[in-house]
């Protein structure tokens, strides 16, 4: 507080000396100190004086840092015309503090300017102490540089408004002190000639407005500070005879009477990052030579060297010295990498085996052939070896060095092996200075071959493939396979036996679908493999599926088909197809269908429409369309319209069937409406004979059935009528008496005149209104036996009678002019023959109709006709009393009745 104080009182004593001035300019207000340069991060202190007035006192000042009023808690009062503010220096951008009076008073509002005055605050950091300082004095041909590059770590911050300057001092013990200074960590300092084998001293100096700092001063001979050119002409020379070592030569880079100098050597194979350093210890002085000793032959090494003070401690190494050589070959030091590839044969019991080889790992040189013998276990030699083949090797140089020399793959031989047979392979890799240890393999029968690993799960991580199987205790497995094949690309690596995880170390490709298989070898035989499937990175297929029709569209239904996306551009597992197919642009209906599957049947389709589809494949990383496809289907389904004809005809054939077979059952319905039954003369029955007319024939003229022809027929074929029918004569004859019949003959009379029938009076008026369109027929019953019937006791006159029918006339009773010539005969020759007659009841008109239908079903047996052969009686006997009708004529086509009736 003391020395605050006092540095006050210093700088009021300054202040007092400048009030002169400050008069002249007519303030009122200063600030002291001006124009400070703060260090970032302290306490400052500002004070604000009144001079030359009384008006305003220190209670009416207040400060202002920028724009911002600070608070009256900083301020401390001096005295009546001064005032103090303290506040915390921060931030590295300069700032104005001004000291400012109340306008309240008159005296400051109208005269202002002169109440304010203001000071910059200038802000940075003080210097930080500079570190690591060191110089180095590089070569220049056979001398050392008098330029000393030096450097140094500075330490803390600085602004550009107060910029830390450096500079540096090189001091030659009892001689003069070099000095360069600047802005930045490190400056070149020229000795103007280099003091050799002398003691040196460098510091470093940093300064600014905030104070000043020294770095540690560093003191060694001359020689600590140079840094020589690297060895030069350095050569890798490859001995014939050390095909394990190369000799390294070079050239000192400076004379000794400089510097005496230590080496240091490091080489690697080429391709490798990995060097190999040599022991310091086993590297002596000033040596020019050196030997690199187990090395692998055939194998390209780079080698460097570089050198430096040889003084422990002292100096910096020098940049390295390249060069490049290859080790000599020598013979192979491993088996050859022998491996197979099975495929199917072209038979069902046979295998397709591909014998395949990598080079040695050891292969000391250019392998430049395989020797393989293949030996058969079942049908060995009696000597026990078979002929050896050579496989010659033709790589170019590219695939020989050393870098992929483990890769090339050499396909030996390939055989057919059935199933059940077992070989053993021998390989031998060759190269120009010899022949490599033997590599065998047996191929097991396909039924002996031994189990595959268990559990196996392969996974993609960290951009390699991974692979875990369940570990096996039996001592009998000697080593792991892990193959992965892609398209034609086979690869393989070996696992110890005691592994169950690895990852693949081969390059793998992303969106490339792996075969991966682990075998167990027992002894050089081969057990079954585990596979799996399995991408390094999924993506996108790069195209889709393209569909097609698998047949015709159906009306309702089409089956589809597409074929899988080849498997170099499927970039992923195909997880699910999506079927989308629109018969608009707003109808589009989607199926979703597995990832193994190529084929499907789209139903419930509209017929006679047309559908735009296409199919979509999908993976876990996205999905792609493929080619859009248009089909129609059908109006009618494939064999609808054979249907429909065949049902079409088989219900007409129905139709027409069934109305035949109601025909054929209602034939008689059938013919009453369509062909009635008109009744045939030749068949009626003659009940009575009227006695208005005698029993001869009727005179010509009248007579309508002279045109009806007689057959003459066997007379019953001379059957004769036996007692029992005599007897039954009389009973039928009182039948016929009682009974009136229809006669059928129509046209036997020529009446043509229509009167009502005795039958009339059973239906009263019923029948009265058709008798105008009725034809009458006669009944005739005779009054006399006739041929063994007994007649009546009395003679009676025969009585004729009227029947009605519907039948019109025929012509001949409408026109008897018309009749044929042959009409006026009185008789016709009618053989003996059997008679019969008409039993249908006349009385009733209302079965006329049945009669006529039954009047041929109905027809009594008669008694033989009584005429002989020669006779031409037309007219019953007259000693005869019983019924006569004339026999059963054959029936003739006539055109007068309008059907057939009998002759």
């Amino acid at each position: 507080m003391v020395s605050a104080r006092v540095l006050q009182l210093l700088v009021l004593a300054c202040l007092a000396s400048a009030l002169p001035a400050i008069d002249d300019n007519g303030n009122h207000l200063v600030i002291a100190p001006q124009s400070p340069v703060l260090e970032i991060g302290t306490n400052f202190t500002a004070t604000c004086m009144i001079i030359n007035t009384a008006e305003v006192t220190a209670d009416d000042l207040y400060w202002n840092l920028a724009k911002t009023t600070l608070p009256k808690e900083h301020y401390s009062k001096v005295n009546r015309s001064t005032l103090n503010v303290t506040l915390l220096v921060a931030g590295e951008q300069p700032e104005w503090l001004f000291c400012h009076c109340k306008e309240e008073l008159t005296n400051v509002y109208l005269d202002k300017g002169k109440y304010i005055h203001g000071i910059l605050l200038t802000k940075g950091y003080r210097p930080g102490k500079p570190e690591n300082l060191s110089c180095i004095a590089p070569q220049e041909g056979d001398y050392i540089s008098p330029k000393v590059n030096c450097s140094w770590a500075s330490v803390g911050r600085q602004t550009a408004q107060v910029p830390i300057t450096y500079t540096v001092f090189f001091k030659i013990i009892a001689q003069t002190t070099y000095n360069v200074s600047n802005h930045k960590n490190h400056a070149q300092i020229s000795v103007g000639l280099f003091p050799n084998h002398m003691d040196v001293e460098v510091w470093v100096v940093a300064h600014n407005a905030l104070g000043t700092v020294e770095s540690e001063h560093v003191k060694k001979e001359a020689g600590y500070f140079v840094k020589t050119n690297p060895p030069a002409d350095v050569k890798t020379i490859a001995e014939k005879n050390f095909s394990t070592s190369l000799l390294i030569n070079w050239t000192i880079p400076i004379p000794k009477v400089y510097l005496e100098l230590t080496y240091e050597i490091r080489f690697r194979p080429h391709g490798s990052e990995s060097w190999t350093y040599v022991p310091l210890a086993d590297i002596t002085n000033d040596i020019q030579s050196f030997r690199l000793q187990n090395l692998q032959p055939d194998t390209t090494y780079v080698t460097e060297v570089r050198c430096k003070n040889s003084k422990r401690g002292y100096g910096y190494w020098s940049e390295w010295s390249t060069s490049t050589n290859k080790t000599p070959e020598a013979r192979p030091a491993s088996k050859p990498d022998l491996w197979k590839f099975i495929t199917r044969g072209d038979s069902i019991n046979e295998r397709r085996v591909q014998f395949l080889s990598k080079d040695p790992v050891f292969s000391n040189g250019r392998i430049i052939r395989f020797d393989i013998r293949i030996q058969d276990k079942k049908n060995k030699a009696k000597n026990g070896s078979l002929e050896w083949e050579s496989i010659l090797v033709n790589r170019s140089e590219a695939a020989d060095n050393s870098s992929n020399r483990h890769h090339p793959i050499t396909v030996l031989k390939e055989i057919v092996l059935p199933d059940k047979k077992s070989v053993t392979v021998q390989v031998i890799a060759v190269n120009s200075e010899g022949e490599s240890p033997t590599a065998s393999l047996t191929v097991l029968e396909k039924a002996r071959e031994l189990n595959p690993v268990e559990d196996l799960k392969v996974w993609s991580q960290g951009g390699q493939l991974w692979l875990e199987w369940k570990p096996l205790s039996s001592t009998a497995v000697t080593e792991y396979v892990v193959e992965w094949v892609t398209g034609d690309k086979i690869d393989w690596q070996r696992e110890n036996r005691n592994t169950n995880q690895t990852a693949i170390k081969g390059k793998l490709e992303k969106f490339v679908c792996y075969t991966v298989s682990v075998y167990r070898v027992y002894s050089g035989r081969v057990g079954k493999p585990a596979s799996k499937e399995v991408f390094l990175e999924e993506g996108v297929p790069e195209e889709g599926p393209s569909v097609n029709l698998m047949h015709k569209p159906g009306r309702n239904e089409v089956e589809l088909s597409w074929t899988e996306i080849p498997q170099n551009k499927r970039r992923g597992f195909i997880t699910n197809y999506t079927i989308f197919y629109k018969k608009s642009p707003t109808e589009i209906q989607s199926v979703v269908v597995p990832g193994n599957t190529t084929s499907f049947t789209l139903k419930s389709l509209s017929s006679n429409t047309k559908y735009d589809t296409w199919i979509r494949a999908s993976t876990i990383r996205g999905s792609i369309n493929g080619t859009s496809h248009s089909f129609t289907t059908l109006k009618y389904a494939p064999g609808e319209i054979e249907l429909i004809v065949v049902g079409v005809s088989l219900g007409f054939l129905f139709a027409v069937v069934m109305t035949m077979l109601l025909c054929i059952y209602k034939k008689d319905v059938i013919k009453r409406n369509f062909w009635p039954q008109i009744p045939n003369p030749g068949e009626s029955t003659i009940g009575n004979w009227s006695p208005d007319y005698p029993l001869k024939a009727e005179t010509p003229k009248e007579n309508c059935l002279s045109g009806i022809s007689v057959l003459d027929v066997d007379m019953c074929d001379g059957r004769s009528v036996f007692e029992e029918d005599k007897a039954s004569l009389p009973l039928k004859k009182d039948k016929y008496l009682s009974e009136e019949h229809s006669s059928g003959i129509g046209g036997s009379s020529c009446m043509s005149s229509p009167r009502q029938s005795v039958s009339d009076s059973d239906e009263g008026g019923d029948m009265a209104d058709t008798t105008a369109s009725t034809v009458q027929y006669s009944s005739v019953v005779a009054s006399n036996g006739y041929k063994g019937q007994t007649p009546s006791s009395q003679p009676q006159q025969a009585i004729f009678s009227r029947s009605e029918s519907t039948q019109p006339l025929l012509d001949c009773e409408e026109n008897p002019d018309m009749l044929v010539p042959e009409s006026s005969r009185q008789s016709q020759r009618f053989p003996r023959q059997p008679c019969f007659r008409h039993t249908a009841d006349s009385t009733n008109p209302a079965d006329f109709n049945q009669a006529d239908m039954e009047q041929q079903e109905v027809l009594e047996p008669l008694d033989f006709c009584p005429l002989e052969e020669d006779s031409e009686q037309t007219t019953p006997p007259d000693d005869q009393s019983a019924e006569w009708l004339p026999s059963a004529p054959s029936s003739s086509y006539m055109p007068q009745l309008g059907g057939y009736r009998p002759q």
